[in-house]
Protein backbone atom coordinates (compact mmCIF):
# COMPACT_ATOMS: atom_id res chain seq x y z
CA UNK A 1 0.00 0.00 0.00
CA UNK A 2 2.81 2.75 0.76
CA UNK A 3 5.33 0.87 -1.84
CA UNK A 4 5.53 1.40 -5.61
CA UNK A 5 7.14 0.53 -8.36
CA UNK A 6 8.04 1.03 -12.02
CA UNK A 7 9.94 -0.96 -14.73
CA UNK A 8 10.22 -0.04 -18.18
CA UNK A 9 12.48 -2.13 -21.04
CA UNK A 10 12.09 -0.24 -24.26
CA UNK A 11 10.75 -3.11 -26.81
CA UNK A 12 13.78 -3.78 -28.86
CA UNK A 13 15.89 -3.99 -25.56
CA UNK A 14 13.50 -6.79 -24.75
CA UNK A 15 15.18 -9.96 -25.93
CA UNK A 16 18.45 -11.65 -25.70
CA UNK A 17 21.59 -10.88 -22.83
CA UNK A 18 19.81 -7.28 -22.60
CA UNK A 19 16.45 -8.63 -21.11
CA UNK A 20 18.12 -10.68 -18.60
CA UNK A 21 20.99 -7.70 -17.84
CA UNK A 22 18.01 -5.09 -17.41
CA UNK A 23 15.36 -7.68 -16.03
CA UNK A 24 14.29 -5.45 -12.65
CA UNK A 25 15.86 -2.72 -10.98
CA UNK A 26 17.15 -5.42 -8.62
CA UNK A 27 18.91 -6.80 -10.91
CA UNK A 28 20.74 -3.69 -12.53
CA UNK A 29 21.36 -2.52 -8.51
CA UNK A 30 23.85 -5.98 -8.56
CA UNK A 31 25.08 -5.39 -12.11
CA UNK A 32 28.92 -4.58 -11.49
CA UNK A 33 30.73 -2.60 -14.46
CA UNK A 34 33.25 0.62 -14.82
CA UNK A 35 32.56 2.95 -12.42
CA UNK A 36 32.41 6.38 -14.40
CA UNK A 37 30.97 8.67 -12.20
CA UNK A 38 29.80 8.86 -8.41
CA UNK A 39 28.28 11.67 -5.39
CA UNK A 40 25.93 11.41 -2.88
CA UNK A 41 22.74 11.20 -5.29
CA UNK A 42 23.96 8.75 -7.94
CA UNK A 43 26.64 6.36 -10.34
CA UNK A 44 27.27 5.49 -13.54
CA UNK A 45 28.68 2.56 -15.01
CA UNK A 46 29.40 1.33 -17.70
CA UNK A 47 28.72 -2.16 -18.77
CA UNK A 48 29.10 -3.93 -22.13
CA UNK A 49 26.57 -6.78 -23.59
CA UNK A 50 27.18 -8.80 -26.63
CA UNK A 51 30.23 -6.09 -27.47
CA UNK A 52 27.58 -2.87 -27.21
CA UNK A 53 28.45 -0.47 -24.36
CA UNK A 54 25.34 0.88 -22.04
CA UNK A 55 25.55 3.42 -19.66
CA UNK A 56 23.17 2.90 -16.08
CA UNK A 57 22.76 5.48 -14.11
CA UNK A 58 21.68 4.45 -10.55
CA UNK A 59 20.21 7.41 -8.13
CA UNK A 60 19.40 6.44 -4.27
CA UNK A 61 17.94 9.95 -3.84
CA UNK A 62 15.03 11.43 -5.51
CA UNK A 63 17.24 14.99 -5.35
CA UNK A 64 18.43 17.75 -2.85
CA UNK A 65 16.62 19.38 -0.54
CA UNK A 66 12.95 19.75 -1.09
CA UNK A 67 12.80 17.88 -4.37
CA UNK A 68 13.50 14.90 -2.27
CA UNK A 69 10.31 14.80 -1.17
CA UNK A 70 7.87 17.31 -3.72
CA UNK A 71 7.75 16.41 -7.67
CA UNK A 72 9.47 13.75 -10.00
CA UNK A 73 12.94 12.83 -8.97
CA UNK A 74 15.58 13.99 -11.09
CA UNK A 75 15.75 10.16 -12.25
CA UNK A 76 12.62 10.49 -13.27
CA UNK A 77 12.81 13.91 -15.10
CA UNK A 78 15.79 12.46 -16.47
CA UNK A 79 14.16 10.01 -18.98
CA UNK A 80 11.16 11.92 -18.92
CA UNK A 81 13.08 14.50 -20.77
CA UNK A 82 15.45 12.18 -22.67
CA UNK A 83 12.25 10.05 -24.10
CA UNK A 84 10.41 14.11 -24.93
CA UNK A 85 13.51 14.78 -26.86
CA UNK A 86 13.30 12.04 -29.10
CA UNK A 87 9.61 12.50 -29.40
CA UNK A 88 10.81 16.01 -31.10
CA UNK A 89 13.20 14.20 -33.52
CA UNK A 90 16.24 15.45 -31.62
CA UNK A 91 19.07 13.01 -31.42
CA UNK A 92 19.66 12.02 -27.79
CA UNK A 93 21.50 9.04 -26.34
CA UNK A 94 19.42 5.67 -26.62
CA UNK A 95 16.63 5.06 -23.49
CA UNK A 96 17.18 1.07 -22.92
CA UNK A 97 15.65 1.18 -19.30
CA UNK A 98 14.08 2.99 -16.82
CA UNK A 99 11.88 2.74 -13.82
CA UNK A 100 12.19 4.04 -9.59
CA UNK A 101 10.67 2.57 -6.45
CA UNK A 102 9.25 4.67 -3.50
CA UNK A 103 8.19 4.63 -0.02
CA UNK A 104 5.49 6.54 1.34
CA UNK A 105 5.41 8.78 -2.03
CA UNK A 106 9.61 8.77 -1.56
CA UNK A 107 11.67 7.63 -4.14
CA UNK A 108 14.70 5.26 -2.78
CA UNK A 109 16.24 3.92 -5.75
CA UNK A 110 16.26 5.24 -9.70
CA UNK A 111 17.41 3.91 -12.84
CA UNK A 112 18.08 5.13 -16.34
CA UNK A 113 19.42 2.88 -18.79
CA UNK A 114 21.02 4.33 -22.02
CA UNK A 115 23.13 3.05 -25.32
CA UNK A 116 26.20 4.09 -25.79
CA UNK A 117 26.78 6.73 -28.94
CA UNK A 118 29.44 4.66 -30.40
CA UNK A 119 32.75 6.82 -31.62
CA UNK A 120 31.74 9.77 -29.64
CA UNK A 121 33.03 12.48 -27.11
CA UNK A 122 31.55 15.23 -25.25
CA UNK A 123 32.65 19.03 -26.26
CA UNK A 124 34.17 19.61 -23.01
CA UNK A 125 36.35 16.83 -23.32
CA UNK A 126 37.47 17.66 -27.01
CA UNK A 127 38.15 21.21 -25.96
CA UNK A 128 40.19 20.04 -22.70
CA UNK A 129 41.62 17.41 -24.73
CA UNK A 130 42.97 20.16 -27.44
CA UNK A 131 41.14 18.10 -30.58
CA UNK A 132 42.26 19.22 -33.30
CA UNK A 133 38.79 18.79 -34.66
CA UNK A 134 37.81 21.93 -33.01
CA UNK A 135 39.96 24.01 -35.43
CA UNK A 136 38.07 22.60 -38.29
CA UNK A 137 36.35 24.92 -39.87
CA UNK A 138 34.15 22.69 -41.97
CA UNK A 139 33.87 19.99 -39.16
CA UNK A 140 32.68 22.91 -36.25
CA UNK A 141 30.30 24.62 -38.91
CA UNK A 142 28.29 21.18 -39.09
CA UNK A 143 28.15 20.89 -34.99
CA UNK A 144 27.36 24.51 -35.02
CA UNK A 145 24.48 24.13 -36.64
CA UNK A 146 23.43 21.01 -35.03
CA UNK A 147 23.56 22.56 -31.20
CA UNK A 148 21.89 25.49 -32.29
CA UNK A 149 18.60 23.80 -34.31
CA UNK A 150 18.57 21.41 -31.10
CA UNK A 151 18.25 24.76 -29.11
CA UNK A 152 16.05 26.22 -31.03
CA UNK A 153 13.73 23.03 -31.08
CA UNK A 154 13.73 23.02 -27.24
CA UNK A 155 12.95 27.03 -27.02
CA UNK A 156 10.36 26.57 -29.33
CA UNK A 157 8.64 24.32 -27.03
CA UNK A 158 9.12 26.30 -23.76
CA UNK A 159 11.74 23.83 -22.90
CA UNK A 160 14.32 24.90 -20.63
CA UNK A 161 17.59 22.76 -20.39
CA UNK A 162 18.95 24.57 -17.32
CA UNK A 163 22.16 22.87 -17.62
CA UNK A 164 23.18 22.92 -21.03
CA UNK A 165 27.23 22.75 -20.99
CA UNK A 166 29.42 21.17 -23.29
CA UNK A 167 29.90 18.42 -21.57
CA UNK A 168 26.40 16.84 -22.15
CA UNK A 169 27.04 17.32 -25.97
CA UNK A 170 28.20 14.15 -27.66
CA UNK A 171 29.66 14.68 -31.06
CA UNK A 172 30.85 11.54 -33.30
CA UNK A 173 34.26 11.55 -34.12
CA UNK A 174 33.38 11.13 -37.94
CA UNK A 175 33.87 13.23 -40.85
CA UNK A 176 30.03 14.53 -40.71
CA UNK A 177 29.54 14.52 -37.22
CA UNK A 178 26.32 14.19 -35.36
CA UNK A 179 25.32 15.83 -32.44
CA UNK A 180 23.51 13.88 -29.15
CA UNK A 181 21.97 15.29 -26.40
CA UNK A 182 22.31 13.43 -22.55
CA UNK A 183 22.15 14.15 -18.95
CA UNK A 184 19.33 16.36 -18.22
CA UNK A 185 17.92 15.68 -15.04
CA UNK A 186 16.67 19.49 -14.26
CA UNK A 187 15.22 20.63 -17.83
CA UNK A 188 11.25 21.33 -18.01
CA UNK A 189 8.61 23.18 -20.18
CA UNK A 190 8.60 26.40 -18.62
CA UNK A 191 5.77 29.42 -17.91
CA UNK A 192 6.80 32.47 -19.54
CA UNK A 193 7.91 34.32 -17.07
CA UNK A 194 10.62 31.50 -16.08
CA UNK A 195 11.23 30.41 -19.60
CA UNK A 196 12.75 34.14 -20.51
CA UNK A 197 15.50 33.69 -17.69
CA UNK A 198 15.62 29.98 -18.52
CA UNK A 199 16.28 30.35 -22.08
CA UNK A 200 18.97 33.36 -21.68
CA UNK A 201 21.02 30.83 -19.42
CA UNK A 202 20.67 27.75 -21.49
CA UNK A 203 22.36 30.37 -24.57
CA UNK A 204 25.09 31.84 -21.64
CA UNK A 205 25.94 28.22 -20.80
CA UNK A 206 26.68 27.30 -24.10
CA UNK A 207 28.69 30.80 -24.81
CA UNK A 208 30.54 30.20 -21.81
CA UNK A 209 32.96 27.68 -23.45
CA UNK A 210 32.03 28.97 -26.88
CA UNK A 211 33.68 32.49 -25.86
CA UNK A 212 36.69 30.80 -25.33
CA UNK A 213 36.69 27.62 -28.07
CA UNK A 214 34.86 29.31 -30.41
CA UNK A 215 35.80 32.59 -33.40
CA UNK A 216 33.73 35.63 -33.32
CA UNK A 217 32.40 34.45 -36.50
CA UNK A 218 31.36 31.28 -35.64
CA UNK A 219 29.36 32.34 -32.16
CA UNK A 220 27.92 34.29 -34.86
CA UNK A 221 26.84 31.89 -36.64
CA UNK A 222 25.34 30.03 -34.07
CA UNK A 223 23.47 32.58 -32.91
CA UNK A 224 21.70 33.40 -36.71
CA UNK A 225 21.00 30.06 -36.87
CA UNK A 226 19.32 29.76 -33.53
CA UNK A 227 17.49 32.64 -33.84
CA UNK A 228 16.47 31.76 -38.16
CA UNK A 229 18.08 35.26 -38.80
CA UNK A 230 19.88 36.29 -41.96
CA UNK A 231 21.41 39.38 -40.06
CA UNK A 232 21.30 41.10 -36.00
CA UNK A 233 18.64 43.11 -35.55
CA UNK A 234 18.14 45.01 -32.34
CA UNK A 235 15.93 42.79 -30.68
CA UNK A 236 18.62 40.00 -31.28
CA UNK A 237 21.76 42.51 -29.82
CA UNK A 238 19.43 43.38 -27.05
CA UNK A 239 19.66 39.11 -26.55
CA UNK A 240 22.89 38.68 -26.75
CA UNK A 241 23.80 41.57 -24.83
CA UNK A 242 21.85 39.77 -22.07
CA UNK A 243 23.49 36.31 -22.89
CA UNK A 244 27.23 37.71 -22.90
CA UNK A 245 26.51 39.16 -19.29
CA UNK A 246 24.65 36.73 -17.58
CA UNK A 247 26.95 35.50 -15.42
CA UNK A 248 28.40 38.59 -14.46
CA UNK A 249 24.89 39.73 -13.48
CA UNK A 250 24.54 36.04 -11.43
CA UNK A 251 27.57 36.85 -9.54
CA UNK A 252 26.31 40.24 -8.53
Amino acid sequence: MFNSSTWTITPEYQTGNTLKAFSSIDHVFNLRGKQINDDKLSSVHRVEIDGVGYYVKKYIKAGKGVRRYLGRSRIRAEWENMLFFHELGIPAAKVVAYGEEKKFGVMTRGVLITEEVKNSKDLKTMVDEGSSKLSDRVWMRQVINQVATITRTLHDKKFIHTDFKWRNILVTQTEQPKVFLIDCPSGAIAKSFIFKRGRIKDLACLDKVGEISLSSTDRLRFFLRYSNSKSLSKKNKKLINSITNFFDKTKK
